[in-house]
């Protein structure tokens, strides 16, 4: 039994507000529910609403929720007792994905309203037995359109009972074996509240002194009549902080309406169709939130494989680069070997082609200088040719040396007059002849 009271307090997690529908008022908590504690963040009577417009009595409700943090939220609302028909019944053995389909086969027989008039949700008790509630459609609509118009959402509306049996299951489990446990209704009747194995859950109140209210109780529980009852209130998970004005002695629904909204929405009847449930809560974005979380890390997946494939694919690179270098290494050596050896082969053909023109320089020059000029000395460079020597009428040289088609641009370096002859110093451009 520890191990399932263990499990149960690690479920219960969550924010809930809670709404209790009077005759005048509406009654509103919100409280915060952890493994370890419950907190009644709020708690707030909101007087006359009947008479009031919505719209001032929706934003006092919107300035509570935002006060907390709340804001979010959709709400639990307890219908009142008068206006919502309860009842019992036993299904043994059918299976829970077969209860909508039993139930609406005994449902006509459950309440007097003509057909398609009535509501009703529906929540799984123990031993097979389930508690149903139906109210009346133009009731529930009338309260859907009044809340609306309030700018309250809503995801369900629901009954006290209802609301009772799973508050006090969502933290602990309930007394083995049956309890009966009394409250104070809002007339100031005694309400009563208890479980049983002939009776799984019974609730009502009595304008009864509380003694009577509890034989009475007793009897229809089938609980020896010496059972002590206990306080509604030590029923319900003891929240560890408590604004004042939320005596649960006095009026502990609101407090077992935000306390159901908390637990498994499986468990509280809802009389409010599917269609009209307002899912407000932050709750409604973990399948996104998870999905894009999904999304992500494929994405993340995806470009990581990516990246690893490129890197894979330089390093297969970089192995064939690093075996096929050597053989690269040795072409390029070989390139080199090749042009040093063609650059020898061109010399040798320039060395070759030098002596040729130098002796046909040599030769043009002995052609061009008349007999009465000769020379000392010639020297033959590449791109030019200095000659030094005599001659009678040194001037005309440079005019036989330019028509030449190997020499042009022919000047004199130095020219002396002698007694009998002209010494000269000529340099003169070489043209390049192949």
């Amino acid at each position: 039994m520890s191990l399932n009271i263990d499990l149960r307090k690690l479920r219960a997690i969550g924010t809930g507000v809670g709404i209790e529908i009077r005759e005048q008022d509406l009654e509103v908590a919100v409280v915060r529910v952890r493994p370890s504690k419950v907190q009644v963040l709020a708690r707030r009577t909101m007087h006359g609403f009947r008479e009031r417009p919505a719209a001032e009595w929706g934003a006092e409700y919107a300035q509570l929720l935002r006060e907390v943090g709340a804001g979010h939220l959709s709400a639990t609302v307890l219908l009142p007792r008068r206006e919502v028909i309860v009842r019992q019944i036993s299904l043994p053995g059918v299976s829970a994905k077969d209860l909508d389909s039993a139930i609406a086969l005994q449902l006509d027989t459950l309440h007097p309203y003509d057909e398609g008039d009535a509501l009703a949700g529906w929540a799984a008790l123990e031993h097979g037995a389930v508690l149903v509630g139906i109210a009346r459609r133009e009731t529930v609509d009338r309260y859907q359109s009044l809340f609306a118009e309030a700018g309250i959402a809503v995801w369900a509306f629901t009954f006290s009972a209802s609301a009772i049996h799973a508050a006090i299951r969502l933290m602990k489990a309930p007394p083995a074996g049956g309890f009966l446990a009394l409250g104070v209704g809002e007339s100031g009747a005694v309400a009563v509240y208890g479980e049983s194995d002939a009776r799984p859950v019974f609730s009502t109140e009595l304008d009864l002194p509380a003694e009577k209210a509890a034989v009475l109780a007793l009897a229809e529980l089938r609980l020896p009549p010496d059972t002590p009852p206990m306080p509604l209130e030590e029923l319900l998970p003891a929240p560890a902080v408590n604004p004042v004005e939320n005596d649960l002695a006095r009026n502990a629904l609101p407090y077992t309406a935000a306390l159901a909204s908390v637990s498994r929405r499986s468990a509280t009847a809802n009389l409010l169709p599917p269609d009209q449930r307002s899912a407000s809560s932050r709750a409604m974005f973990i399948p996104t939130a998870v999905l894009a979380s999904i999304l992500l890390l494929l994405l993340g997946a995806t470009l990581a494989y990516s990246a690893w494939e490129q890197r894979q694919y330089l390093r297969q690179i970089d192995t064939e680069i690093a075996q096929l270098e050597p053989e690269a290494k040795k072409a390029a050596s070989l390139d080199r070997a090749i042009d040093r050896a063609r650059n020898r082969t061109r010399l040798l053909d320039e060395f070759r082609g030098r002596t040729r023109a130098d002796l046909e320089a040599l030769n043009e020059l002995s052609r061009l200088l008349p007999a009465s000029a000769w020379t000392n000395m010639v020297e033959l460079m590449r791109d030019s040719a200095t000659l030094v020597g005599e001659a009678e009428q040194a001037a005309a040289l440079l005019k036989v040396l330019d028509a030449s088609p190997y020499f042009q641009g022919s000047e004199f370096v130095v020219i002396t007059r002698t007694s009998t002859n002209e010494q000269f110093r000529i340099r003169t451009t070489r043209e390049q002849h192949k």
